[in-house]
């Protein structure tokens, strides 16, 4: 099941994003990610890949690395503007310096992300540019359903059949993240990277405790929907 919430472009067709990075398991993470979202994602190399497919793809919008092996990022946005003056984009740096972002803000970036980043903080991003560009609009409400469960993604209020739960807010970041992914098991790592955004050194131990936290307000008196694939992960399903 997907999401009930989608952006896609005025005349219906999912929205196209370029991912410009010369990290390739970066890039396919990237792409892989957005085409999780609905979107048309491409990955290009190099400043003159993202350049050419620019030209090409005609995106609307652009995830670009500020390090590229041939032009630096902020040379690609120069050039980039020269073609289309609208397109945003959201920078992605490995470096924290101040400068950089002023930088990457004057030459006419719209955003930024400092490396590492949690794969739903760019989409999150990304989403909030494509609002302010007028290019994304949203089908559907902002709700995920999955069987009887409903979480709102605006309001962050959730439902079970009707009945309001309330869950702290990383509880809801877990909760989410679950929801997002019906039906498929999320590994434990898979859950550290996205919810907590980085890997507590191996205490995995902080996923199995926030699990107990939502099964006792999430399936307390209910049919189960959260499962556990020992050595594998967890799942979340429609309860039978």
């Amino acid at each position: 099941m997907r999401p009930a919430v989608e952006m896609r472009r005025p005349d219906g067709s999912p929205v196209r994003v370029l991912v410009v990075d010369d990290e390739p398991t970066l890039a396919d993470l990237l792409v892989t990610a957005l085409g999780y979202e609905g979107w048309d994602a491409r990955g290009a190399g190099s400043g003159a890949e993202g350049l050419r497919l620019a030209r090409e793809f005609g995106p609307d919008v652009v995830v670009l690395d500020v390090m590229l092996p041939d032009l630096d990022g902020f040379e690609v946005l120069r050039r980039l503007r020269a073609q289309r003056r609208d397109v945003p984009v959201l920078f992605l740096t490995a470096r924290d310096a101040v400068e950089d972002r002023i930088a990457g803000l004057t030459v006419g970036g719209d955003d930024y992300v400092t490396k590492p980043f949690s794969l739903e903080e760019v989409v999150a991003r990304l989403r909030a540019l494509l609002r302010r560009s007028g290019t994304g609009v949203r089908s559907g409400e902002s709700e995920l359903v999955v069987g009887d469960l409903r979480l709102d993604e605006e309001s962050h209020e959730v439902f079970r059949g009707g009945e309001p739960i309330t869950l702290t807010a990383t509880e809801f970041e877990l909760l989410r993240y679950l929801m997002r992914n019906p039906r498929r098991v999320l590994s434990k790592a898979q859950i550290l990277d996205r919810v907590w955004h980085y890997d507590f050194g191996g205490q995995a131990n902080v996923v199995e405790l926030y699990i107990s936290y939502l099964r006792k307000k999430i399936d307390a008196g209910r049919a189960p929907m959260i499962h556990t694939l020992r050595g594998a992960g967890y799942v979340l399903r429609p309860a039978d």
